[in-house]
């Protein structure tokens, strides 16, 4: 199933302002990375899969058309599916992203290792 590309423009209207906004094609969806950590995703399946807090997760659940996020039978408890009524408004979607954008800049950042330098051979 193809992602809703109408529903991924709308996305992308919300984020064009935002500096370390890219955008990648991820477990059958759109999935939109702010500083390379994917806060949402148009997904293939249906509706909107955002990055939520853990410690959210609960209450997030309780929103109208919210739903634990699954893959291949695991839950995904780092994130929510919102079926597309939950965002059909403006304003709810922007409220998901939101929460997408607030969950990815909390995760904390991978470290990354040093630069190797290759010293010159002493001939």
């Amino acid at each position: 199933m193809a992602y809703d590309k109408a529903t991924a423009e709308r996305v992308r209207r919300l984020l064009k302002e935002r500096k370390g906004i890219a955008e990648k094609t991820l477990m059958g969806g759109l999935a939109f990375m702010a500083d390379d950590v994917m806060c949402c995703s148009v997904s293939g399946r249906g509706g909107l899969l955002v990055r939520v807090i853990p410690e959210a997760r609960e209450t997030l659940l309780r929103e109208p058309h919210a739903e634990p996020a699954d893959m291949r039978g695991r839950q995904m408890t780092g994130f929510i599916r919102v079926q597309a009524e939950g965002y059909r408004t403006e304003p709810g979607l922007k409220a998901w992203v939101d929460r997408g954008l607030a969950a990815a800049a909390a995760k904390p950042k991978k470290a990354t290792a040093p630069k190797k330098t290759h010293a010159a051979k002493r001939v």
